[in-house]
């Protein structure tokens, strides 16, 4: 448990309170807008957002992650609320729960260590996540650069519904947007070591009542009532639990693979790692903590990571820092933002978020590996069209379909001898090793499985009808299996058959620890015996050929 606080150290405070007023400046207003995209008061954001941080800074691994209200997650806590009921008054309590089931999930995933199931979003489906992700928030803050509203659907339809009310967009909106963007990027292109966003946030705060925006069109965040939070069960009925529990387990998915991409992101681009199972569980204690205090489901916001990192932040402190500024808001301070104008918030998070749209990343996949540019496209446009919960099953989905795909094509290499020693070794890669008369050595190149046990034993058996002249036997180099499921051994059974109806012997060499213990249970065992195992394909064909080789 927080780990990182024993090698803090002086050097690091100026760039983490840096980092914590950025996010800080960025939390509360956004908070507020996503509660309300939730379904619930303003107040609730104060409650959950310090707990957020808190309980994340303590158990989670990320040193760049902040994590909090998120638009996906709003959105998605929204969606499967409003399923169970329609009730404002029924919100705040379904909110909750679902927050907890959410959190229980992914903690009793984390525990179970089933973070593995990282490994099957592959990084170019990450990559098209992302970038989608950034789309779809860029289009959202984009209404506030003009003053009109995005409306609702998917990436597209929004962007239509603001191009469609040009004739309604408010120039002095537009104005102070522009100004905002130019500013931000002007200070990240000539003073990068500045917190540009901390900068823009001041000087908008300071300007927007005396030049009367809020006169002139411009929208600003309003009033944010006073909120502290405190402990409270969500209290609802045993079968809104239940009902709740059936869309909870998408909305835990998206979740962790916000905060996990987010936070992998980072942690690659600093040369650190982070533990799958760690942050799936921390991401679980958030939510849980979050679901306690009346507020609602929490996952990685990476406008807010990439603001804080980029005005310094390093580690977990700027989220202990920012939990100690949210709750001094949240008691005393929220008048602070009343002139916050909107369209300086949304530049704000479009600049931050800018870094996820790594279109020069699309471009390399595009020249290198075109599966892994499909991925990326297949997610990124999942996303733009169906939402972040289908955009990412669809490249998961893909990413699997062409992992079987590949995984399914082994091909079968002929192994031979070579010159001076006992080693055998591919004869397609080493021409001077020599094959066995009367012995077919062969070695799959990788594990066997179900989905392509049977192109191997179909490749071994196009081998031996080739062969000139036939062998007397086979040697199968199990090297690269590390266990043998039943349809494996099954298979395998059926190639000894069919090479015994040749008077062809089948030897197995190489049977790993795990993959022994799986053929001594199979009856596959007993056909072949003990005398056709061996230790190595030298061993095999020694037996093979009566020790003669």
């Amino acid at each position: 448990m927080a780990g990182w606080l024993g090698c803090y150290h002086q050097g690091l405070l100026r760039g983490d309170v840096l980092g914590a007023l950025t996010a800080w400046a960025l939390i509360v207003p956004e908070s507020v807008a996503y509660a309300q995209i939730a379904g619930l008061p303003p107040q609730n954001a104060f409650y959950a957002a310090p707990v957020a941080l808190l309980v994340y800074a303590l158990f989670g691994r990320s040193n760049f992650l902040i994590v909090g209200a998120t638009s996906a997650a709003a959105v998605l806590s929204a969606a499967a609320v409003s399923d169970i009921s329609g009730t404002p008054q029924d919100a705040v309590g379904l909110s909750a729960a679902l927050a907890v089931i959410v959190g229980a999930a992914l903690l009793i995933a984390g525990v179970a260590r089933l973070g593995f199931i990282t490994n099957f979003l592959a990084e170019p489906a990450l990559v098209g996540f992302l970038f989608g992700m950034a789309l779809t928030i860029v289009v959202r803050q984009g209404a506030k650069l003009v003053g009109v509203s995005s409306g609702d659907g998917d990436f597209f339809e929004r962007l239509w519904t603001i191009l469609s009310k040009a004739p309604d967009w408010s120039l002095a909106t537009l104005a102070v947007g522009a100004c905002a963007l130019a500013l931000l990027l002007l200070l990240e292109r000539f003073a990068p070591r500045l917190p540009a966003a901390l900068i823009v946030l001041a000087l908008a705060l300071l300007l927007s009542a005396p030049l009367g925006l809020e006169e002139h069109g411009v929208d600003v965040v309003g009033t944010i009532p006073s909120a502290v939070p405190v402990p409270h069960l969500p209290g609802i009925a045993a079968g809104d639990w239940i009902a709740l529990s059936a869309g909870a387990l998408g909305v835990a998915l998206v979740v962790f693979a916000e905060a996990f991409s987010i936070a992998n992101r980072f942690a690659r681009e600093h040369g650190q790692e982070v533990d799958a199972d760690r942050e799936m569980a921390a991401v679980g204690l958030s939510n849980i903590a979050v679901g306690l205090v009346r507020g609602f489901v929490v996952s990685g916001s990476a406008s807010r990571s990439a603001a804080a990192t980029g005005a310094g932040g390093r580690t977990p402190m700027v989220s202990l820092i920012a939990a100690g500024l949210i709750l001094l808001t949240g008691a005393f301070l929220t008048p602070l933002f009343t002139e916050l104008p909107e369209p300086v918030l949304g530049a704000i998070v479009i600049v931050a978020v800018r870094g996820f749209m790594r279109v020069g990343e699309l471009r390399r996949y595009a020249a290198l590996d075109r599966q892994s540019l499909w991925v990326a496209l297949t997610s990124l446009i999942g996303v733009l069209l169906f939402d972040l919960l289908p955009g990412l099953l669809l490249a998961v989905a893909l990413s699997l379909v062409l992992f079987i795909a590949a995984a399914s094509r082994r091909n079968v290499a002929v192994l031979g001898r070579l010159p001076g020693t006992h080693l055998y070794a591919d004869t397609a890669q080493h021409p001077d090793a020599a094959t066995t008369p009367g012995v077919l050595a062969v070695r799959p190149d990788g594990s066997l499985f179900f989905g392509n046990v049977n192109r191997v034993r179909l490749a071994v058996r196009d081998l031996v009808t080739n062969a000139s002249p036939p062998p007397r036997a086979v040697v199968l180099d199990l090297t690269g299996s590390y266990r043998l499921g039943i349809p494996v051994l099954d298979t395998l059974d059926e190639l000894r058959e069919e090479l015994a109806r040749k008077d062809i012997t089948l030897h197995l060499a190489h049977v790993r620890a795990r993959a022994e213990r799986d053929l001594a249970r199979h009856v596959l065992a007993d056909r072949v015996g003990p005398h056709r195992l061996h230790r190595t394909v030298d061993d095999a064909v020694s037996a093979a050929t009566g020790g003669t080789s």
